[in-house]
């Protein structure tokens, strides 16, 4: 068997999720190959970068022209294309000719939309599996070239259903996280609290020096913050602060997680899988993204997380009432803890087979 799993870097959410992805298949299938791609790159090899740097740019200063074209979106019909299908099209045809894959995994909604039009041209009964990696039915992720959707709740999956989409394509299996999240953290309790504070893949954190100050001064508590690949404030902070840990980007994000009492983060749909797979309480920035403000109100209805505002004063109340409050974090871990229990982890790998014999049966 052979896997291809489609995805891009904006942000770093949708590559992560193929990674953990590439993980849980190759576990389940040890004689597949399994292959993950950057469409993009490998579509646009000149012009990928600059397209991720444009993003960035968007996301960070422009976000507000980015959530009205989110919202808008919205209401446009699934499967409707952009200027980019045509030439990308043409580079996934020759990709999937030098792959000759039995099935595909898309992790980023173009990937997914690529792959649909690609089987309605040339009628492939290619296997699609969409994985939605936010808590969010938006349009650009409904395709009709798609066997099977991966969704985080089971409110994303009737939500779904009432937009027409058959239940039975659709399995909640959480967003994909590593293995390496699910393992039991050994933390709370004790005088010593540990904050650990995250921005993202790309390093969204705060930048008035009074905010770390007050940090560092917080009774009793030890925090560690990933700046990711904002290397400007990892080297304005690092070794700065005594209570304060400064780390730039790691692939231990699990090993931070499992030692946390109480970690403070943006609402990124990969990020908030890690913490309730960590069972890890969480307190959310008040998020700018049209996505993460999606995650947010999820996860505040679920009673999986609380809220923090944007300025310094109001952020560092949030968490001395918080970190010091053992029965809410533990309240808040039971609740993940439940959460977790009832995603459908194995589900993935059924399905996967089921529909790969399908097709080797009517071949």
């Amino acid at each position: 068997m052979k896997i291809l799993i489609l995805t891009g870097k904006f942000g770093m959410g949708h590559w992560s999720a193929s990674q953990s992805l590439c993980q849980q298949l190759t576990r389940a299938f040890p004689r597949a190959e399994v292959r993950v791609v950057d469409l993009f790159a490998y579509a646009m090899p000149g012009a990928s970068e600059a397209l991720y740097r444009a993003f960035h740019l968007l996301v960070t200063y422009g976000y507000g022209l980015f959530n009205t074209y989110y919202r808008l979106a919205d209401h446009l019909p699934a499967d409707t294309g952009s200027p980019l299908d045509r030439p990308m099209l043409e580079r996934l045809e020759e990709l999937l000719l030098e792959e000759r894959p039995d099935a595909v995994v898309a992790t980023h909604p173009i990937c997914a939309g690529l792959v649909s039009r690609f089987k309605e041209e040339t009628g492939e009964d290619l296997p699609l599996i969409t994985c939605v990696t936010d808590l969010s039915t938006h349009n650009e992720w409904l395709h009709r070239g798609t066997d099977c959707y991966l969704v985080g709740s089971p409110e994303i999956r009737d939500r779904l259903a009432a937009k027409g989409v058959e239940e039975e394509r659709i399995l909640v299996t959480g967003i994909p996280v590593k293995e390496e999240f699910r393992l039991p953290g050994h933390r709370r309790g004790g005088e010593k609290r540990r904050l650990l504070i995250m921005g993202g893949g790309l390093g969204l954190l705060p930048r008035k020096d009074r905010f770390y100050e007050a940090l560092n001064g917080l009774p009793g508590v030890e925090t560690t913050m990933i700046a990711g690949n904002n290397r400007k404030l990892y080297h304005r902070l690092h070794g700065r602060y005594e209570h304060i840990e400064v780390v730039g980007f790691t692939h231990r994000v699990w090993d931070y997680m499992a030692q946390a009492d109480l970690m403070l983060t943006k609402p990124g749909g990969i990020t908030v899988f890690e913490a309730i797979f960590s069972e890890l309480p969480l307190l959310l920035w008040e998020p700018f993204l049209q996505q993460e403000k999606n995650n947010a109100r999820f996860l505040l209805r679920a009673g999986l997380a609380r809220s923090a505002a944007k300025e310094p004063e109001e952020c560092l109340e949030a968490i001395r009432t918080l970190i010091y409050d053992d029965h809410a974090l533990e309240q808040m871990a039971e609740r993940m803890r439940g959460r977790k229990e009832a995603l459908e982890s194995q589900a993935l790998d059924r399905v996967l087979d089921a529909m790969v014999r399908k097709r080797e049966v009517y071949a």
